[in-house]
């Protein structure tokens, strides 16, 4: 992994993007920065779900880019893929792009008060976690680990936001 730019999708708070630049710089040991991109989702919106197809905004994310850069677009529209009801993102296995959602990530969007912290600290998990699979990571079967597979919030919840030592040995012999 040369270097991790956050694309844009739809008009995702931009504190929230700003936020993810150091815990994946950290993370990963590779520059990250916010691009000045932005992903019109308008194509990938199916109003009779109120939802954005993620494999759509996906293949546009990482349609005619060079491929040097692991791109990661981040947005606010709550993603589905058409065998699940959400997700809170995708990613390419062994490629260079990724997508996350906060939407669901909001304590709001679950009846409660908000929680900017708890916001990002998810945030930033999803993130580690789709990128982890963008350099080959498969879910690990560490609880704890970022790479375990989450299907809610409390599950994410329950996760570092770093690599365990398994998935960071595995990462080591990556270029």
């Amino acid at each position: 992994m040369k270097a991790i730019r956050l694309v844009r999708v739809g008009d995702p708070n931009p504190d929230l993007v700003d936020a993810l630049v150091d815990p994946l710089a950290e993370e990963f040991g590779v520059p990250c920065s916010v691009d000045e991109r932005r992903i019109d989702p308008l194509f990938a919106l199916h109003p009779e779900r109120r939802q954005a197809h993620s494999s759509q905004l996906l293949a546009e994310l990482i349609r005619d880019d060079g491929g040097g850069d692991h791109l990661l677009g981040v947005t606010s529209l709550d993603l589905y893929i058409p065998i699940l009801s959400f997700v809170f993102g995708e990613a390419q296995t062994e490629g260079h792009g990724a997508i996350v959602s906060y939407h669901r990530l909001r304590q709001e969007f679950y009846g409660m008060p908000g929680d900017a912290i708890l916001l990002e600290e998810r945030l930033v998990k999803e993130a580690i976690h789709e990128l982890g699979h963008t350099i080959g990571l498969l879910h690990c079967d560490d609880w704890e680990c970022v790479m375990a597979s989450s299907h809610s919030v409390e599950g994410i919840d329950l996760k570092n936001w770093q690599l365990c030592t398994l998935c960071r040995a595995a990462i080591s012999c990556v270029p």
